[in-house]
């Protein structure tokens, strides 16, 4: 929590953090003309994302974020202009030139959009590569045209200088450490969409990279894609008979780990045609439980998801030797505990831009005779 009071004091201070408001403040008469080739800022629409929203001004279109799970009207805003053109535009907004040439990410979770857009070649600078997937990307970094720039609380501001990025795009409600670099001038954007909580909310912050980019277009169609693909299988197992229960996550330290009925996850089972066993839960995010709580309402549930990073061979024996006591569950008794290993797969770098495949994966699991063809790509259960 201090992290993020520390975050959002800087922000305010680099005049990044302000109040949405629907009609423009007596301060924004205030003008600040930038020298900044198009006319204007394409029209972007936004169905699912409930974190970022667009405005559109005269020659100018103010960016609008928010915490999705947060219903405060508090929210990141700034001007986003055409590259080479003379705006005016609020005093306090912090500008953003568009396009974007170069920018940093602060996680895999954003690189997703880049590799879904095939614009990797705008990342100059990345927090971590261990468990970095994708070939292109590796390679830039080899040969030094994609830079490590430390991790979240220790960055490493010569490289970040030297890279000189028109933006970074930042995680506020992590550890932080931008003290360090809100005087370097760069603007720093939130990326929301791992608050989202739906699967389609996530996967349009495309959209999102998209304006930043110059690339609404190739964002749009794409996610139009993704959108269908994902409403054409859910509408698959719309009105099964059955609906099996699933429930998820696994002891860490004594506490039981899994998110609210409100989640993304949630979400995602029920539109894979199955109940969550918190789906009456009010909350979107994080939930902490103790081992009997989770046992007296998951017990006898149908499906176990698990997702984690294991060093060797993921399997029941495996599970069983971290708790006893998992050996207890009907899920693990027959054998339908549904796992993805984040050591071997894209699990952040891709899996966000792909709710489509996933919900292939998790209709597959619950439902196999829908997609008899399927080939699992993040989930599958555990064979053994």
């Amino acid at each position: 929590m201090n992290g993020l009071v520390r975050l959002l004091c800087i922000l305010c201070a680099c005049g990044v953090f302000c109040c949405c408001k629907s009609k423009t403040s007596k301060k924004s008469v205030e003008k600040q003309t930038v020298q900044a080739g198009s006319d204007s800022i394409p029209r972007v629409r936004i169905k699912y994302a409930k974190g970022f929203w667009l405005e559109y001004r005269d020659g100018y279109a103010v960016l609008n974020i928010k915490d999705p799970q947060e219903s405060s009207h508090t929210c990141y805003q700034y001007a986003l202009i055409p590259r080479g053109k003379k705006v005016q535009t609020p005093a306090e907004l912090p500008v953003v030139e568009v396009p974007v040439r170069s920018v940093v990410c602060m996680t895999s979770l954003q690189l997703s959009n880049f590799i879904k857009l095939d614009a990797i070649d705008r990342v100059v600078g990345i927090t971590s590569t261990r468990f970095l997937f994708n070939g292109e990307m590796q390679k830039r970094v080899d040969e030094g045209k994609t830079r490590r720039i430390g991790i979240e609380g220790n960055f490493d501001n010569e490289i970040i200088m030297s890279l000189n990025p028109d933006l970074m795009l930042i995680s506020p409600f992590k550890r932080g450490g931008y003290d360090a670099v809100k005087d370097i001038g760069i603007p720093l954007v939130p990326h929301l969409g791992y608050k989202e909580m739906t699967p389609l909310g996530q996967a349009e912050w495309i959209k999102f990279v998209g304006v930043l980019l110059g690339m609404e277009d190739k964002a749009g169609v794409e996610f139009d894609r993704i959108e269908n693909r994902y409403n054409s299988l859910k509408a698959m197992v719309g009105d099964v008979e059955r609906r099996p229960v699933v429930f998820s996550g696994e002891l860490r330290g004594g506490v039981w780990y899994a998110v609210g009925g409100k989640s993304f996850l949630a979400q995602l089972f029920h539109d894979a045609g199955a109940d969550y066993f918190l789906k009456d839960d009010p909350r979107s995010g994080g939930v902490t439980l103790d081992f009997e709580t989770v046992y007296n309402q998951a017990e006898s549930a149908d499906y176990w998801r698990i997702a984690n990073s294991f060093a060797g061979e993921y399997c029941y024996a495996a599970l069983k030797a971290q708790d006893e006591r998992y050996a207890d569950f009907k899920a693990f008794k027959d054998k339908r505990v549904i796992y993805c290993n984040m050591r071997e797969k894209p699990f952040y770098e891709s899996m966000p831009a792909e709710p489509e495949v996933v919900l292939a994966d998790m209709i597959r699991v619950f439902h196999p005779g829908v997609l008899p063809d399927h080939e699992p790509v993040y989930y599958d259960l555990l064979n053994k």
